[in-house]
């Protein structure tokens, strides 16, 4: 009978796995991340570990292999200590264990059991099928350059001529693009110009209303009344994460989109990816924030749980 398979199986289910008598096998969800030193990305995945101090039968590997081998419970209890005892009988006769697609056990040199785990094996579900690649470097400034000088230069003007219909059709074609390429510039230097404080753009919306009111004071003999706005402040450190945008335009676009759909949307401003990140909204509790992460999950599989203070 194979143990260590009966484990892996588990693994993709569970976070903790107890072997009595030896110790427990721990999995935590890691993020996607990018190895900037290689241009590297990897998928999310379970990071495996082992606690020696969980010892104690809890049941669920016994269950498992008993319905899984059509055995009683104590005799599923009987072969996971022949399993053990053959664990502990490799690691003082070789010095180590080795469980496959799971990792391997030695002893440090202070003679304290020692746990690699294998990083082969990706136990996330939610990656199946996802593995990690390289990718060439992005040269960023380059682009950023280029768009400025775009920028800087005049418009293009185009004095109407009498031509066939088709020279017309051209230069409508050129204008349309050069209009393009100037919004385009425009909108990517506004995004650097963003803040990150939560409430950064209804406190910008306020200042602008007051500096309309006080403009008007001047023309008008009956000056406005004063006008307070109450901005609704976003609170928690408990953040569902929509999804992060290269463009500006397509992170306040889904912004509304959610708005239109009842949500507390807003952008929490630029990971250390430089991407526009967008959120249902922020929570106080985490308890709070699990349950509606469960609930978007049914309409956005990509939504995840963002635990920081902003």
């Amino acid at each position: 009978m194979n143990i260590a398979k009966h484990i892996q199986d588990l693994l993709y289910r569970y976070e903790c796995i107890i072997v009595p008598g030896f110790g427990a096998f721990l999995s935590q969800k890691q993020p996607a991340f990018i190895e900037h030193k290689t241009n590297t990305f990897h998928p999310p995945k379970k990071v495996v570990s082992f606690n020696r101090q969980l010892l104690k039968n809890d049941g669920l590997l016994a269950n498992y292999i008993a319905e899984a081998e059509q055995l009683s419970y104590n005799n599923a209890v009987y072969k996971i200590n022949e399993f053990v005892a053959s664990l502990e009988k490799s690691l003082e006769d070789d010095k180590k264990a080795e469980l496959e697609n799971i990792g391997e056990f030695t002893f440090s040199a202070e003679k304290t059991l020692q746990f690699e785990p294998c990083t082969e094996i990706n136990y996330l579900t939610d990656s199946f099928g996802l593995e990690s690649f390289q990718s060439e470097v992005v040269q960023r400034e380059v682009y950023k350059k280029q768009v400025q000088e775009l920028e800087e230069k005049t418009p293009f003007l185009f004095t109407p001529e009498k031509r066939k219909s088709p020279s017309y059709l051209k230069y409508a074609a050129i204008g349309l693009l050069a209009l393009g390429l100037t919004g385009y510039a425009g909108l990517n230097i506004y995004s650097n110009q963003v803040s990150e404080h939560n409430i950064a753009e209804q406190q910008e919306a306020e200042n602008q209303l007051q500096q309309q009111i006080q403009q008007a004071t001047f023309i008008i003999d009956n000056p406005l009344p004063a006008v307070t706005l109450e901005v609704e402040k976003q609170s928690g450190d408990y953040h569902i994460v929509a999804g992060a945008f290269r463009m500006p335009e397509n992170a306040e676009k889904k912004v509304d989109e959610l708005k239109a759909e009842g949500y507390k949307a807003r952008l929490i401003g630029e990971n250390r990816y430089g991407l526009h990140q967008v959120v249902y909204a922020s929570l106080q509790t985490r308890r709070e924030a699990i349950n509606m992460l469960r609930e978007v999950k049914k309409t956005n599989e990509g939504a995840w749980l963002l635990v920081e203070e902003l």
